[in-house]
């Protein structure tokens, strides 16, 4: 049998133990303490549960249909936690990077503030850096890290507290750099001592990052490579004595079985050992000091093995928690067992799971000061949701909405005289839904989609350098291509079979019909994020006649876009053609 349960089997019952065994002799009786760690991976300041697809359960509003399991969310986590705690005192609570950015309204409109606070006060102690922690620039990241109100978003920052303290636990980065004077801003490892045993933690972010955050936020900074980076301070770690070294980093892969499916339990027993993705090499360059990693980054959910080594993966969101109980002899300083799980944060109704009374209450102050905004109609939909999914060509639906509400924005001569517009799909966050009457969208529906708060940017490009944005969307990309979404009028035919640079059929980029010409020129607008160069689209940054435009954010030209044109209807996604 293949499907929703089984896939949920692999997820949450897989577990996986090891054996430690050394070719030396010791020399003193072993004294084993057992340490439970918690990790939480691409948390993306998630307070209140989301639904999570490795579940699904009836929908209550129609019994023929299924909805994905309530999961995640400050309370379960924080209950569970809780609850490990008081079994087993020597707990370390741990993160995998993405603790914050790309945020709903509860967490976003507030700068993040109050995730950080529910994770300190939950007992985090240490986490790998996550692309999305740079996602405000640098000086705002060691803002979040260290306190005060100095932030670039005043209209955000110490709104949840008057005074923000800062993070109680450690932003680690490892393979992190500063390109003056080549020392880390961040702290590398972080050291564990509980219950007489000494967990060393080593965090890395993705070497990737400049590519896929804002270049002008990491513009001072190296990312280096992972393991590498890691494996650098494995010396300094042994002679400091820890009896365990685990890697948190903010990289990842995913286990399928051979037929393409994500059901593992029926395939490997014990430990999936079919991963793939760049976690994969790194943990295979590691050096064999390290126990275990604890991932992050793929939004994916697994427990492997690659070698000997354990590497997991809690989904995202907090829908999973990654577990690893440890047996380490502290005498002798070095590993005896490890079992990793991943465990279901059951939010639903009927769980069992206990909740954290100090966590309802952070979020009942995060709901209350962000509610108001939230919950306001901002139009409707057709249709109870607009899908992001992609179609064979890479176009989706909500892809072209924003497309369009972007160049509604910036047409008239006062915004640029914009003829096209273009949206990274990285940029689309969720599928956009009707959660009020009546297909009604909210504030927080429109913002949960583009919850970045970039801004809108036109440039001129020329045809030929509209071709070369086009052509870029299979060079260099971190993680595959990455499609474009454009707006209406715009239309295109591309050929895989093709060499890099030459994909896009010619003859078939057209603006209302007619053929783009190479040498004339094109105002185009797309987001602050694409038009500074990132996610490895350099040729905006050649563009010229930049206006840059401050106060009009891409949300607000999407809620604008939902207003003047309810209801609205996804794209018929036919702009982008695959030969």
């Amino acid at each position: 049998m293949h499907g929703p349960t089984k896939t949920a089997i692999w997820m949450l019952g897989l577990t996986l133990t090891l054996s430690a065994c050394t070719p030396t002799m010791t020399n003193r009786a072993p004294q084993p303490v057992n340490v439970t760690v918690l990790g939480l991976n691409d948390f993306h300041g998630n307070l209140l549960p989301t639904g999570f697809s490795g579940v699904k359960v009836p929908d209550p509003k129609d019994a023929t249909k299924t909805v994905n399991l309530s999961t995640g969310g400050a309370e379960i986590i924080g209950g569970y936690v809780d609850s490990v705690r008081a079994a087993n005192p020597n707990t370390v609570f741990v993160g995998g990077g993405d603790l914050i950015g790309a945020s709903p309204v509860i967490s976003s409109l507030l700068r993040d503030e109050p995730s950080v606070d529910a994770l300190s006060a939950i007992g985090m102690h240490a986490s790998a850096l996550g692309n999305h922690e740079f996602d405000q620039g640098l000086s705002e990241l060691l803002r979040m890290q260290n306190g005060g109100c100095a932030s670039n978003a005043p209209d955000k920052a110490c709104k949840f507290e008057a005074a923000y303290a800062g993070a109680k636990f450690k932003w680690l980065g490892a393979n992190v750099e500063d390109k003056t004077t080549g020392k880390n801003p961040f702290q590398p490892y972080y050291i564990e001592e509980i219950g007489g045993a000494r967990v060393a933690f080593v965090g890395a972010v993705t070497k990737t990052t400049p590519g896929i955050v804002s270049p002008s936020g990491v513009a001072t900074l190296n990312f280096l490579d992972e393991a590498d980076s890691a494996n650098k301070y494995v010396p300094e770690l042994k002679k400091l004595n820890v009896d365990a070294i685990i890697l948190l980093i903010h990289e990842g892969g995913e286990a399928k079985n051979p037929d393409g499916t994500a059901d593992l339990a029926a395939y490997m027993k014990g430990g999936c050992m079919n991963l793939s993705g760049a976690i994969v090499d790194i943990t295979k360059r590691l050096d064999p000091a390290f126990n275990a990693v604890i991932s992050g980054h793929s939004h994916k959910g697994y427990n492997c093995l690659v070698g000997t080594t354990p590497v997991i993966q809690g989904d995202f969101y907090g829908h999973l928690l990654q577990r690893l109980d440890l047996s380490v002899d502290k005498a002798n300083h070095k590993l005896l067992s490890i079992k990793a799980e991943n465990v279901l944060m059951d939010a639903s109704a009927t769980t069992k799971l206990p909740k954290s009374a100090a966590m309802t209450a952070l979020v009942a102050k995060a709901k209350g000061l962000t509610d108001a905004v939230s919950k306001t109609v901002v139009g409707k939909l057709s249709a109870a949701q607009i899908s992001r999914g992609n179609n064979d060509a890479g176009e989706s639906a909500l892809g072209d909405v924003i497309a369009d509400s972007q160049l509604a924005a910036a047409s008239a001569a006062a915004q640029g005289s914009a003829v096209i517009a273009l949206m990274n799909p990285g940029g689309i966050r969720a599928d956009l839904l009707a959660s009020a009457e009546g297909n009604s969208v909210t504030f927080g529906d429109a913002f949960a989609v583009q919850p970045f708060g970039n801004t809108l940017t036109v440039v001129t490009l020329t045809g030929a350098q509209l071709k070369t944005v086009l052509e870029q969307q299979w060079q260099g990309q971190p993680g595959g291509p990455r499609l474009l979404q454009i707006s209406r009028g715009l239309t295109y035919t591309y050929d895989l079979s093709q060499p890099d640079g030459s994909k896009v059929v010619a003859g078939s980029l057209k603006l209302g019909g007619v053929a783009i010409d190479p040498a004339a020129k094109y105002r185009v607008v797309d987001n602050s994020f694409l038009a500074d160069g990132g996610d490895a689209f350099a040729e905006f940054k050649n563009g010229t006649d930049r206006l840059s435009q401050p106060n009009l954010g891409d949300v607000d030209a999407f809620i604008a876009y939902l207003k003047a044109n309810s209801p609205v209807s996804g794209g018929a996604q036919d702009r982008i053609v695959k030969k």
